[in-house]
Formats: C-alpha cells, structure tokens, sequence
C-alpha cells in the first residue's frame, strides 16, 4: 500500500534521477572533499580540543545529541508524512558538512576550531549516525515500519561511511604528518576545487530533477527550512548557555545547522533506495543550507562583534 498525503500524491513513487553511475560519482566527490579538510588537520588538533573538553563536549553534544533529539520532538508535534520524518531524521544523523569550515570563516568565527570539530564528528559519525538513524527512526512507529520494510543494516552503513569519511580523513593527516609542506600546497588547490566539483554535482543534479522540484518541492520547503534554522539556533544558544565565546558560538552554530545532506542522500539511494520522501527532503536541504549557511556567514561576517 502506498504511503500518501492527504493530497493524494503518492510520495514515495516520486524518483529523483541519480542512477549508479551518479551515486559513485558522489561518493568519490564527498571522498575527496574530505580528503581535502583533512589535509588541514594535525593530532595536535584532536590534543588542543581535548585540552578544552568543555568546547569539543558542547560540539558533540549539539550535533549529535541534541539535534536528533529535537528532530524527533518536532517530528512528533509536526507529523510529517513518515517518509519526510525519516528523511529529518537522516539529516539529523549525519555529521557537519565540510563545507561549515569555509563558512565559518566568512562568518568570523573560529575556523580552526571548524576543523577539528569537524575533524571529531567524522570519527564519532562512523558509529553515532548509524545509531541515531536506528535509534530515534525505531521510536517513531511510521518511520519504525519503514526501517523494518529496507531492513538497515547498521554495519553496513558504518562501512559507507569510513569509506567516504574515515579512511579519507587518516589519509589526509598522514599526507600532512609526512609531507607537511606538500599538503599545504595540495590542501590550496584540493579544498576549493573539490568543494566547487561537490557544489557543481548538486547543481547538475538539481537541474535534472528540475521538474520533480518544481512540481513536489512544495512539500518539504516549510520543513527543511524550519529544520535547517532550529538546527542553527540550537548550536548557537546551546553554545551560549554553556558560556562560550561568541567565535565559538558562530562556530558551533555553524557545525550544527551545516549537515552533510549530500552524505544523506547517498545513504538514502544506498539503503533505502531512494525512498521518495527522503530523497526529495534530502536533496532540497543539500541546496538550501548552502543558501541558508552562506547568507547567516555573510550577515555575522558584516555584523560588528558585540
């Protein structure tokens, strides 16, 4: 039985078009875009946040406590159609998006803290995204129907994910650790060019789904973009109430309201095969917080520090 709107639009029959070929392409592109962070990153940034346990424990806490936590919350009050809830629920899951570094310099904040959060959310997401997904996804009874129809398999999805994320990352800090000079050099070139080719994929991949977009979009717009902003928020005062500076706070603002949505939709397409409702949540929120996230950097960025 399809799983419908009180509109009648059968969602989960919508197709985004991303075939295999489409779907290693990305893979590789979030590879190397994180090969190309952590060209930046040393031990020492893993030792200098444990220095400052406070800091690295609100981050983690934000992301991945925190936020799935009020995803399901809202998702209980909202009721979305089961589909956009797993689809939040996704989001949720998944780590900071890389892209977070680049926009928390815009926005003046602590980029070298970007980067090692971001650095420490890579690691932690290879078992907390797996678990959140399960975790929160098994407690809601419509999406709980939907994991037992694909049967998630968590082991599996950890696997993706240290493919994609985790060796990218040892890899990038061996470069660094070895050949320090050279992975300044590579690290120049790498980042912004791989962060274009990432951006590029989404775009080409938008304007292929343009019709779908146009006709469906409609449908998740009010809620990834109340997500996206209560993601936001909730970095930002959660930061606040635990006294950190306004740096940080922008920082872990950013880390939180910044989700790989890309990395989503991989998992997405991988496990749940393309799921209507996910894939269409998913590929506007990879959109819209590249907007959202660049017009909050730019405002912070031109704002006097108070």
């Amino acid at each position: 039985m399809l799983l419908k709107t009180d509109l009648d639009i059968p969602i989960d029959t919508i197709k985004i078009n991303f075939d295999t070929e489409s779907l290693w392409i990305l893979n590789i592109a979030l590879a190397i875009v994180m090969f190309g962070v952590a060209l930046a990153i040393k031990v020492d940034d893993f030792k200098h946040l444990l220095q400052k346990p406070k800091i690295l424990l609100v981050g983690i806490f934000s992301q991945f406590i925190l936020l799935p936590l009020a995803t399901f919350l809202a998702i209980i009050i909202i009721k979305p159609h089961p589909s956009f809830a797993l689809g939040m629920m996704m989001i949720a899951a998944c780590p900071g998006g890389n892209v977070s570094n680049f926009f928390t310099k815009m926005a003046k904040g602590n980029a070298a803290l970007s980067v090692s959060l971001t650095a420490f959310a890579t690691v932690i997401c290879l078992f907390m995204t797996p678990f959140n997904l399960q975790f929160w996804g098994g407690l809601y009874t419509p999406t709980n129907s939907i994991l037992k129809t694909v049967e998630l398999n968590p082991y599996e999805l950890f696997k993706l994910v240290l493919l994609i994320l985790g060796i990218p990352l040892v890899l990038g800090m061996l470069v660094n650790y070895f050949y320090e000079q050279n992975a300044k050099k590579i690290e120049r070139l790498l980042k912004p060019f791989s962060m274009i080719v990432f951006l590029v994929l989404i775009m080409i991949a938008f304007y292929e789904n343009i019709t779908v977009f146009l006709k469906y979009i409609y449908l998740v717009a009010a809620l990834v973009i109340f997500h996206n902003i209560g993601a936001y928020m909730l970095g930002y005062y959660s930061a606040k109430i635990f006294g950190l500076n306004l740096k940080e706070r922008k920082t872990i603002s950013m880390e939180t309201g910044i989700q790989n949505g890309g990395l989503g939709l991989l998992l997405i397409f991988q496990f749940f095969d393309g799921l209507g409702g996910m894939a269409l949540l998913a590929a506007f929120w990879s959109i819209w917080d590249i907007f959202s996230g660049m017009t909050l950097a730019l405002y912070w960025g031109r704002k006097l520090e108070s």
